[in-house]
């Protein structure tokens, strides 16, 4: 992503949710997972068989607080995303946590979910669709190292909290506050869209000698027969000073 991008702040409706829909389909959501000591990507929900099968586009701003109904998970239980390969800075012991993520250029306002490792060591994602989700046992934002935070793309239903995320563009500012109220406010820097098997673990989830973040969602193109989108969308963005 350079800062010459075009700016597209219209909502799109993506090319999957114009598809005709049916019982038992299955939505896709970005996410990690290790495979032959490579780094890729793949999470998967199962919706339940009660769920509608018409297509219903999400309405007003991606980050719209939607009723407590409609934001349930009821798509069903959520595949994984697998602890990268590499070391990550310890978690923070603190007590606080992530409580809620803003992204202004997109319309995203958020609730952020605790998002950790199942006994299998599978880092299960939000629970909601319009929730993102902060990985616990990594970097508190506003702390040095990488924060990560993801994000639903969209389900079978709507588009989801990231829905958006490839907007973005250099100087973007993603505001993440806190549970004791506390906020830090991160500029974009840059983007990248990564096949499954060559995703950049180092890149994304290495040490860094300041306070970074990532926010994670998948990416086309998505594959019917497989259920699973290709690709995962990184933005990556850091700490800027407050009031700037």
């Amino acid at each position: 992503m350079t800062n010459s991008a075009p700016r597209h702040r219209a909502p799109r409706t993506h090319a999957r949710l114009r598809r005709t829909l049916v019982v038992g389909a299955v939505l896709v959501v970005g996410v990690l997972a290790v495979s032959g000591g490579a780094l890729a990507s793949s999470f998967a929900v199962n919706r339940s068989a009660s769920a509608p099968s018409a297509v219903q586009h999400a309405s007003g701003s991606v980050g719209a607080t939607p009723s407590p109904s409609s934001n349930a998970s009821h798509e069903g239980a959520a595949g994984g995303l697998q602890d990268p390969a590499i070391p990550i800075p310890s978690a923070d012991v603190s007590g606080v946590t992530v409580s809620r993520v803003q992204i202004p250029a997109i319309g995203v306002d958020a609730a952020v979910e605790l998002i950790d490792r199942d006994a299998t060591g599978v880092l299960l994602p939000p629970g909601k669709w319009a929730d993102a989700g902060w990985y616990r046992s990594g970097v508190l934002p506003g702390r040095v190292g990488p924060a990560i935070i993801a994000g639903h793309l969209d389900t079978t239903l709507r588009e989801a909290v990231f829905a958006h995320l490839k907007q973005l563009v250099a100087g973007d500012r993603v505001t993440v506050t806190l549970s004791d109220g506390s906020q830090s406010t991160f500029a974009v820097d840059s983007a990248i869209n990564v096949e499954k098997k060559t995703f950049p673990t180092q890149e994304v989830y290495g040490p860094t000698p300041d306070a970074q973040l990532r926010l994670i969602t998948c990416n086309g193109p998505y594959d019917d027969a497989a259920h699973s989108y290709a690709n995962n969308y990184v933005v990556f963005a850091s700490l800027v000073a407050p009031g700037t």
